[in-house]
């Protein structure tokens, strides 16, 4: 959330995350306030280098162009100081001075000249090779040139190099020629003492324009290099542009406000699966520990603050080697000896309900879609007015008719929900049919107990949640509107309540603190809701086979807009740029004129024979990649960097199976009558390029186990010291068995069993320090084959 921004009167604002000067995400816009909630998380990976991580506030504007308030700049390599944590940052001033990105290629060289008199002299070679990742201007790729300077105390010699159209990658390769000291013959001094005075001062400074034609030209950076570190040697290296020293640094010193951003920042370095194979199966073997408190996945939760760090990887490396049920039933049986009331079952945020949590997310995708998606979508973009709250009507609003919206949309998500339990996947069905008859052990006297451990889940923490925050499980492209965004709420606290009846058979109206839902909820007390829902929650808990008669759906696995170029399948075809909506199953890739539209063109997944990058130099355009199947390649050009990874990973994903895949593609486009990559003549001729390694074949689930297991063990390892005194306290146990005085240490750790925990901690450790060596190899091997200025 932002506050107390400028200007200071109610307006509609929105917030950009950048990786550099490219967008790659955007919040909804949160309108008239000066402190507005965005309340939103953003989660990617991220393909690329990059110098900044960047939050741009903007004030909306419907005829003019969007203005940007002010930014939040991290430097990457300050983002470990911010991580997991909340942090409230001060907006800074947007100066075209500080918006920088991408690197030149510089030579740089000190030749010695005879002159006509016979004098030696200096002279300064600056072979200025290229640039790499500009910025985008307006959008479009820019018209870069540079300015070569020699700058010191009394002179600016400065050289300009050809602009370059239509490219943020462009290949200047000019040389500029400076003298550096001129001959004995014109100073009192010697040559040598005006060699070392002339060199100390000197620098070269390389500025990149873009040229605005008739407009003026745009800053892109810059970068400075002393003359002095040169002498007589040959300098080559690849230079990060650089904001101007003035640059951020503005004049006024108004308060802009203020963004508060909870950040989450991990860069692992995964070595080759081997490495990882003792700490692996310590890892796996965890749900056959006993007690499972004495686990490895138990104790990584345990020494870990936040234990979202720790479930995110763990449930996702047990999910990889099916070994998740096992472990979830055995933390959630340690997880109900401590519940001493039934209707308190798994409400809290326990590691048992927080790996529930993540599993669900990551296996619940397509039953996510295939269940909500259509009435998510007809709620979004034909909304009937649903508010029921007196105090939030607007004037001319009828409670009345508002209410049978609501209750129209309800009934219709409610029905939806209950309808679904075929499409259920089979691990959920699993863990809630573990779930529940824990539950039923526990609470043997309570009928209703083994339906609330489900139902706590499946409707509280799955249905509900996606229904209030649909964008955030791709139920939709774009976030709802303000109205749209509360009557999703209304619907969510309905379809939690009417889970939580299934359970508990008795009317909830006095727990409710709104008289209006109160009001509201008066209308559903009828026995076939209770009915419905128990027949539901008995259906996704048994572990009979959900696997329908007949062909299986296709999986739903990504859309979105982006654009494609014109194939020119007809003589008269122009070869522009169009925005189409995309769509993946695994079945087929298609896109269309527009969302929910019949395909214009469809290619079958077994057709696809690759899937790779494009050059930009091609069309001149940046995050392009390309579809190779039995006609001509599939040109395609996504959002941003973020967007066009995420698309080639899961193509590339669902097609990796495919008997025909090519070995070699064009990195380039056939122009022109050649390819622009070999020049070869021929279109068919075969590509001049091996194609990219294969990738996992999960369509549903990409799972890296190395990477997962690599996270693990950075983990264990930041959390050293805890597990050494999680070590100190077994061993204090074992010698002393009488009762605990005091509170102690170890007193927020879960120990049953001293001297299991403590031989699995011993072996932790020593397969972290195993791992430490490895990676101070590795750290060493790279640093000394590391080259200064290298790409």
């Amino acid at each position: 959330d932002a506050k107390h921004l400028v200007p200071n009167k109610m307006r509609d604002f929105f917030c950009t995350i950048n990786l550099d000067q490219e967008e790659v995400f955007r919040t909804q816009v949160v309108e008239k306030s000066l402190s507005p909630y965005f309340g939103e998380e953003f989660y990617f990976e991220i393909p690329r280098t990059f110098q900044w991580l960047s939050f741009y506030i903007y004030d909306k504007s419907v005829l003019q162009k969007d203005l940007r308030i002010g930014k939040v700049s991290i430097k990457k390599e300050d983002l470990c100081n911010y991580t997991g944590k909340e942090n409230w940052f001060m907006l800074q001033p947007v100066d075209s001075n500080s918006e920088v990105q991408g690197k030149v290629h510089l030579e740089l060289k000190l030749n010695e000249l005879i002159t006509d008199n016979g004098s030696v002299c200096q002279q300064l070679v600056v072979h200025i090779k290229e640039c790499h990742g500009l910025p985008l201007i307006n959008g479009q790729n820019c018209d870069p040139y540079a300015t070569v300077s020699l700058v010191g105390p009394s002179r600016n010699d400065q050289k300009k190099t050809k602009v370059k159209k239509k490219t943020s990658n462009p290949q200047f390769n000019e040389t500029f020629y400076f003298e550096v000291t001129r001959s004995s013959s014109y100073t009192k001094k010697s040559q040598f003492q005006v060699e070392e005075e002339d060199i100390e001062k000197l620098e070269v400074r390389v500025d990149l324009w873009n040229n605005g034609n008739l407009v003026q030209d745009i800053f892109l950076g810059e970068i400075k290099v002393p003359v002095k570190v040169l002498r007589n040697d040959s300098f080559q290296a690849w230079y990060l542009l650089q904001p101007r020293e003035n640059g951020n640094k503005s004049s006024k010193t108004d308060d802009l406000g203020s963004l508060r951003l909870n950040i989450c920042y991990t860069e692992d370095c995964v070595l080759p699966s081997e490495y990882y194979t003792s700490l692996r199966n310590l890892l796996l073997k965890s749900s056959d520990v006993q007690p499972i408190s004495a686990s490895a996945a138990y104790i990584l939760s345990e020494v870990c603050r936040d234990k979202y760090d720790a479930v995110l990887p763990l449930v996702r490396l047990l999910l990889h080697h099916h070994k998740l049920v096992p472990f979830v039933a055995a933390v959630a049986e340690l997880d109900l000896k401590d519940t001493q009331e039934a209707n308190t079952i798994f409400r809290g945020n326990s590691l048992a309900t927080r790996c529930v949590d993540e599993m669900m997310k990551i296996v619940g995708k397509h039953y996510l879609k295939v269940t909500l998606k259509p009435v998510i979508d007809e709620i979004c973009e034909s909304p009937k007015p649903c508010e029921i709250d007196p105090i939030k009507l607007r004037e001319g609003d009828n409670v009345e008719i508002n209410m049978e919206n609501l209750r129209y949309y309800v009934d219709k998500v409610f029905r939806e929900i209950v309808r679904s339990s075929i499409s259920c996947p089979t691990l959920m069905c699993d863990v809630f049919y573990s779930l529940r008859h824990l539950a039923a052990k526990r609470f043997p006297n309570d009928p209703h107990v083994q339906y609330s451990a489900v139902s706590s889940f499946v409707f509280l923490r799955f249905f509900a949640v996606a229904v209030v925050s649909p964008h955030t499980f791709h139920l939709r492209p774009h976030h709802p509107d303000a109205q749209t965004s509360r009557t999703l709420t209304l619907i969510s606290k309905a379809i939690q309540t009417l889970g939580s009846w299934g359970s508990l058979t008795k009317s909830k109206l006095s727990s409710f603190k709104e008289t209006f839902m109160c009001e509201f909820f008066k209308t559903f007390q009828e026995e076939k809701f209770t009915e419905s829902v128990k027949k539901f929650l008995d259906d996704v808990s048994s572990t009979e086979s959900k696997e329908p008669s007949g062909v299986s759906e296709p999986v739903h696995l990504k859309e979105g807009e982006m654009y494609k170029r014109a194939q020119g399948r007809t003589r008269i075809g122009k070869k522009n740029f169009k925005k189409r909506w995309f769509c993946l199953t695994s079945r087929e890739f298609t896109y269309h004129k527009q969302q929910d539209k019949e395909p214009i063109f469809t290619i079958p997944i077994k057709n696809i024979l690759a899937v790779e990058k494009l050059d930009e130099s091609s069309f001149n355009k940046k995050n392009m990649f390309q579809v190779l199947h039995g006609e001509k390649p599939l040109y395609i050009q996504a959002n941003n960097c973020v967007e066009a990874s995420e698309w080639i990973e899961a193509l590339c994903r669902v097609t990796r199976c495919n008997q025909k895949r090519l070995s070699f593609y064009h990195p380039s486009a056939f122009l022109n009558g050649n390819w622009l990559c070999c020049k070869a003549t021929v279109e068919s001729t075969e590509g001049c390029a091996r194609c990219t390694a294969d990738v996992p074949a999960d369509t549903q689930i990409e799972i890296d186990g190395d990477r997962e297991t690599e996270r693990i063990y950075s983990l264990f390892s930041i959390n050293r010291s805890k597990l050494q005194k999680l070590e100190e306290a077994c061993g204090s146990i074992a010698v002393y068995q009488g009762p605990r005085k005091e509170p102690d240490d170890y007193s927020n750790f879960t120990i049953e069993d001293s001297v299991a925990t403590f031989h699995t901690l011993q072996q932790i450790i020593d397969t972290v320090e195993k791992l430490n060596e490895s990676h101070e190899k590795y750290q060493k091997k790279r640093s000394s084959s590391a080259k200064y200025g290298s790409e």
